[in-house]
């Protein structure tokens, strides 16, 4: 049986003279029209290779936005590809700072409105991706900002650990789930690392922390001790995030993420559904990311993705 091959990408969009625009690629060896993506480099997160992809395609530092849906098609050697793609807004910032040059891969860039993408992409897979986003964009969904709900990694178990429970450390395991949760939560450009004061989730968001400069919030709101006692925060810590409007971690508890979900949902107008509730039951390391509209954020939950842990 051969291995499918996996790679990762996403539409790339702004707005000019106050109308969305997509970014398509012209590449040199094939001589056609794409969108921007790559295969996954060994040990790397599909987040992670839209990311890079689009950076080394391009030039362009992107921060990712709502799943857009996954493209399977055969190769001529047989095997079959299947590309993840994302939404990814592009800053005028981003323009700006773009270090592309024609090169061996890419011929040039165009941005170009969607009807007329529609037209030069070569490949149907691509203009399903782009009817996905123009899906979006007819619902009004433009800007969003993304909530990562993290739990924290494999923590020494509470019967073998003889002080308090918020002090319990991470395992060998947990410590490298921490590590490896970095290059694709970085994938959404967190401005915020809020945490439960539990020694197992400040732990588990520190790497991140260190790699992004972002100082940790320690909120007696997400830990498992106010949860236990009755006088949890979530409703105050999730609605702070929400109205801030920008991406943000949240790492707590097993038993507190179902609540920190179901605020978001509240927070948001979301009827409460299996969906939001499959997405608190991860396991330890995992998270789930929640996708919500920075111009209308009473518009509901746009999409929920989950994360398996790396490590």
């Amino acid at each position: 049986m051969t291995t499918a091959i996996y790679a990762a990408g996403a539409v790339c969009w702004r707005l000019i003279d106050g109308k969305v625009h997509v970014l398509v690629i012209h590449r040199t060896v094939y001589g056609d029209v794409t969108i921007p993506k790559g295969k996954v480099d060994p040990g790397e997160s599909l987040p992670q290779t839209a990311v890079r992809e689009i950076e080394e395609e391009t030039g362009l530092a992107v921060a990712l936005g709502v799943p857009l849906g996954v493209s399977r098609y055969p190769l001529p050697s047989g095997r079959e590809k299947i590309v993840h793609y994302w939404a990814a807004e592009v800053s005028d910032r981003a323009v700006q700072r773009s270090t592309f040059k024609p090169n061996a891969e890419v011929a040039a860039l165009e941005w170009v409105t969607i009807k007329r993408a529609r037209g030069y992409l070569s490949y149907e897979p691509d203009v399903e991706i782009l009817d996905a986003f123009a899906k979006l964009l007819d619902q009004g969904v433009t800007s969003t900002f993304a909530l990562a709900i993290v739990r924290h990694g494999k923590a020494v178990g509470r019967s073998s650990w003889p002080g308090d429970d918020a002090t319990r450390p991470l395992t060998e395991r947990g410590v490298e789930q921490a590590a490896g949760l970095v290059a694709t939560l970085g994938a959404w450009a967190p401005k915020r690392i809020v945490s439960s004061p539990a020694v197992r989730c400040v732990t588990t968001v520190t790497p991140l922390a260190a790699a992004t400069g972002i100082e940790i919030r320690r909120d007696a709101g997400l830990s498992q001790d106010a949860w236990e006692a009755g006088e949890s925060e979530v409703r105050r810590v999730v609605g702070k995030r929400v109205r801030a409007g920008k991406s943000a971690i949240l790492c707590g508890h097993g038993p507190v993420l179902p609540e920190i979900m179901r605020e978001v949902a509240l927070a948001t107008g979301t009827p409460l559904g299996s969906y939001v509730t499959d997405a608190a039951g991860l396991e330890t390391g995992a998270f789930s990311v929640v996708h919500l509209s920075a111009t209308s954020p009473g518009s509901g939950i746009i999409a929920i993705e989950t994360h398996a842990p790396r490590a």
